[in-house]
């Protein structure tokens, strides 16, 4: 998967006083496009020393760091000259070779999009504030205390002897297929998502839950949470027509199109046609 970028160490330890350096990496966001160096076959993460406006005493926010970088979100507005930094949407961290970059770049989207959303207080209006020990944006006027969103939502995988289940949702781009997903509902504890969401969207009463493994998901702000259930194929498969447009059992050697291993559905559906062990 993805955020999986051993030997490179990613540390999201939140150090409020740290200062951007010249060799630091920036980044920084139009809409959904990020900045990037782009002068090298795959495209790279700049660093301070490749902009010529930014000072010290320019305004940025550190977010992490990947092995011994500091990496810094810098917003506003930035004149960009130099020829080689051009602006990427996001998703080029599907087909990006080095998943370092690809990774990062998603968490540091997901911060940004964080900070953008709270520039004001959600109960009284005010303009916030950084809270000066950890990360988490404060109201100076009614004391709103703000942290980082993450939308718990689970993945599930429904297995029935050699079969799977594959499902298209409404917003797939082209002919793939994957697995289905939903978010948590307030007051549900996880395995009673993933009944819930099989049953909504594709009809299906599931047994046997387990537990697959979990995996961030900056996209959606999300903590995908992945599951591997059984049911009987014998039941009629009723999508609901709104999220899911189909919903077929496919076996090994005849699956569709579906994400790839960068995925925790991909990875688990890739497993599945393997024969591995879920």
């Amino acid at each position: 998967m993805i955020h999986e970028i051993y030997p490179h160490r990613f540390d999201n330890h939140y150090v409020p006083e740290k200062k951007m350096g010249e060799k630091d990496i920036v980044f920084h966001f139009k809409d959904n496009t990020l900045l990037l160096k782009t002068d090298s076959e795959d495209p790279e993460l700049p660093l301070k020393q490749h902009f010529s406006q930014l000072t010290d005493s320019s305004e940025s926010i550190f977010l992490f760091t990947l092995d011994d970088t500091a990496c810094f979100l810098v917003e506003g507005d930035l004149s960009v000259t130099e020829s080689y930094l051009e602006y990427r949407e996001i998703s080029f961290f599907r087909t990006i070779r080095q998943k370092k970059t690809g990774w990062v770049a998603l968490v540091a989207y997901h911060l940004w999009k964080w900070y953008t959303e709270h520039k004001y207080c959600g109960k009284c209006g005010t303009p916030t504030m950084h809270k000066e020990d950890e990360r988490a944006i404060v109201c100076p006027v009614c004391g709103t205390l703000v942290f980082p969103k993450i939308s718990p939502a689970i993945i599930v995988a429904i297995i029935c002897n050699d079969k799977i289940l594959l499902a298209r949702n409404a917003a797939f781009v082209g002919g793939w297929y994957s697995l289905v997903a939903g978010y948590v509902d307030v007051g549900e504890t996880l395995e009673e998502t993933v009944k819930r969401e099989v049953k909504e969207e594709v009809g299906l009463d599931v047994c046997n839950i387990r537990y697959y493994g979990s995996q961030p998901w900056a996209l959606s702000g999300s903590m995908m949470i992945g599951f591997i259930a059984e049911a009987d194929d014998r039941q009629p498969v009723k999508v609901d027509g709104y999220e899911i447009t189909t919903a077929e059992w496919f076996t090994r050697g005849n699956l569709p199109a579906y994400p790839s291993n960068i995925s925790i559905a991909g990875e688990i559906i890739e497993k599945f046609e393997q024969g591995k062990d879920l």
